[in-house]
């Protein structure tokens, strides 16, 4: 038999208003009535005609994710960093019965993209937007933020950036830890290997870095900052560079580059921690599973998709009613590739 939202109301001895409320998540339903309502639709295995539903809600019930990398990009990932950013955001998203749809591309300039940031600030499939890994200066924010249309950026946008709401992390203040751990441990001729120069995340780490060697009286060579891509390939090739400069330590902007710099350090000889001290960003799996082990910055990179998820719902159902800038929290994840932990057995046989 099929039933209708009369049906539903009668079964739970309520109007077909509050059967409605309830279906499309109005705040105003006491929790035993919504309780009960979701008792029946269970029981009579009731599915809402989501047509239907639209056209009462102006509302799709989706999600759009949007992904400012290359195909070959986002599924070579070997960091797996896409694909726990999506986790984080496909886990808010059913929890609230939305549906999500991914847009993958436009991370250039030229004819086809300005096709693809059009298709998106014009689409009507989706509720609002999530925005992954997008420049700092990225035209689609540009195009977006004088729109009705609703969405969040996941790092923050140079521009337009109290009128955008956005979730990141505190980059400045977590490089700037990791370096000083760094220098505390006496390492004084440190590098860092960073992503791109227009990738915001990039630019506010090397901003830690140098604050935290000025904050130590530790000058620094302009051959000690190398940007890059956030891949093995970019730690690969910049640490081959830095071996002549007789450094000490490298700060990795990212465990894959962290990756590619243990494995040059290895190929030439150059003995991990003891010689050189190497410090990642992210805590990713592959960290624990190199040897040594790296020490890094636990980024909460599932967190962060969930908490721009649900603050993306809640700009569409109202209840955030302006534009929020999120910074979440990190923490130095301390293993054998600073060195820290060799100083500790050391000074425990000597204690």
């Amino acid at each position: 038999m099929n039933l209708n939202l009369e049906d539903i109301a009668r079964l739970a001895g309520v109007s077909r208003s509050t059967v409605s409320r309830v279906i499309n998540h109005h705040p105003n339903v006491s929790p035993a009535t919504r309780e009960k309502v979701w008792q029946v639709i269970q029981e009579q295995k009731f599915h809402p005609n989501q047509i239907a539903r639209m056209l009462a809600t102006q509302r799709t019930q989706i999600l759009g994710i949007v992904v400012s990398q290359t195909a070959a990009v986002f599924f070579d990932d070997p960091s797996a960093y896409f694909p726990t950013l999506i986790q984080g955001i496909a886990e808010v998203a059913n929890q609230q019965n939305y549906s999500t749809l991914l847009w993958l591309g436009g991370s250039g300039e030229g004819e086809n993209h300005e096709s693809f940031h059009r298709q998106i600030s014009h689409n009507h499939l989706a509720d609002g937007l999530v925005l992954l890994s997008a420049s700092a200066s990225h035209p689609l924010i540009a195009r977006l933020v004088d729109t009705p249309a609703l969405f969040v950026t996941i790092e923050r946008p140079r521009h337009f950036a109290e009128r955008v709401s956005y979730v990141t992390i505190d980059n400045v203040q977590a490089a700037r830890t990791a370096v000083e751990h760094l220098i505390q441990l006496g390492r004084r001729k440190i590098a860092i290997i960073t992503g791109p120069l227009l990738n915001t995340d990039s630019h506010d780490r090397v901003i830690g870095y140098q604050q935290a060697m000025e904050a130590a009286g530790l000058a620094v060579d302009p051959r000690w900052i190398v940007y890059g891509e956030f891949n093995t390939d970019t730690g690969q090739r910049a640490m081959k560079s830095l071996l002549p400069l007789g450094l000490d330590a490298v700060f990795a902007a990212s465990d894959q580059i962290a990756l590619g710099v243990l494995q040059t350090l290895r190929e030439a000889g150059v003995c991990v921690p003891q010689d050189m001290a190497v410090v990642g960003f992210d805590d990713l799996p592959a960290a624990t599973a190199t040897t040594p082990q790296l020490t890094t910055i636990h980024h909460p990179i599932r967190e962060k998709g969930a908490y721009a998820t649900r603050l993306l719902l809640g700009l569409i159902e109202g209840s955030v009613p302006e534009p929020q800038q999120v910074l979440l929290p990190t923490h130095l994840v301390i293993r054998q590739s600073c060195g820290a932990l060799n100083a500790q057995d050391m000074a425990n046989l000597h204690g």
